[in-house]
């Protein structure tokens, strides 16, 4: 398959990058996603940064033809942001997304891993958490918060997975109909959850790969307390309503003939 024809096994990916006021760090992330992987193409959903970021995204894509932008009128949160990169993706007729953060703390140079692993499934979760993947230049407090909410996360929704509020992943656009993407109420880093939760429920073929998250050099994170609040509150709500549904599901159930349950 040639760069004209998206990555082997894989297809036409296109690489989507959120901004707001990234403009330190939008021309180095696009430069290193284009030398890291030729064949995909790049999205910068800019969300009317104040500091410039969507003019220097306009300056990238009219010197490369493998770079797009998608001019939002304002800043609506990490899920809106996606949701209409999702749809432009599907507009265009790519075959697989990848989510990365534009400050640099997903290394482009492992977008490789995820895309060879999606050639034999439908959703891949760059994770921290799993031997091979490590955390850099974060506090101890953020450390335990970030590992302490994703053990939470396992034992409220069941899913295996050791990083579902990572933000380094990619996805087949089969995955995103199926789960009906555009009716996902969480906007902020909820949203990554809710994205697997969604996936996992539907029983598609997901896995994690390691990954290196190091913290931003440039900006200021848009992580804060009342995020993380948020996140495990739609989390607790999700499980109860889950095993609601499971136990009406196994009540609803029609025994066998000749069975004598319940």
């Amino acid at each position: 398959m040639s760069e004209a024809e998206g990555y082997p096994g894989v297809g036409r990916v296109l690489v989507i990058i959120p901004t707001y006021n990234e403009a330190d760090n939008v021309r180095g992330i696009t430069d290193r996603v284009r030398a890291a992987v030729p064949a995909v193409d790049i999205l910068v959903a800019d969300d009317n940064s104040p500091d410039g970021t969507g003019a220097i995204a306009d300056e990238l894509a009219e010197a490369d033809d493998h770079i797009f932008v998608l001019h939002r009128a304002g800043k609506e949160g990490l899920g809106a942001a996606y949701k209409a990169g999702f749809q432009w993706a599907k507009d265009k007729g790519y075959d697989a997304v990848v989510e990365l953060d534009a400050d640099g703390s997903h290394a482009p140079e492992e977008l490789t891993s995820l895309l060879d692993a999606l050639r034999d499934h439908d959703a891949v979760l760059g994770t921290r958490y799993i031997p091979g993947g490590s955390v850099h230049n974060w506090p101890m407090r953020r450390l335990l918060l970030s590992r302490g909410g994703n053990i939470y996360i396992r034992m409220a929704l069941g899913m295996p997975f050791k990083d579902a509020t990572g933000g380094y992943r990619a996805y087949r656009l089969s995955v995103l109909d199926k789960i009906e993407v555009g009716t996902i109420a969480s906007t902020g880093y909820s949203f990554q959850v809710e994205m697997a939760w969604r996936a996992y429920r539907q029983g598609f073929r997901m896995i994690e790969v390691p990954i290196t998250f190091t913290e931003r050099e440039h900006g200021v994170s848009k992580m804060s307390g009342n995020i993380f609040k948020e996140q495990l509150l739609r989390v607790t709500i999700w499980g109860v309503q889950a095993r609601k549904q499971d136990l009406l599901n196994l009540l609803n159930r029609k025994p066998r003939q000749g069975s004598t349950w319940p």
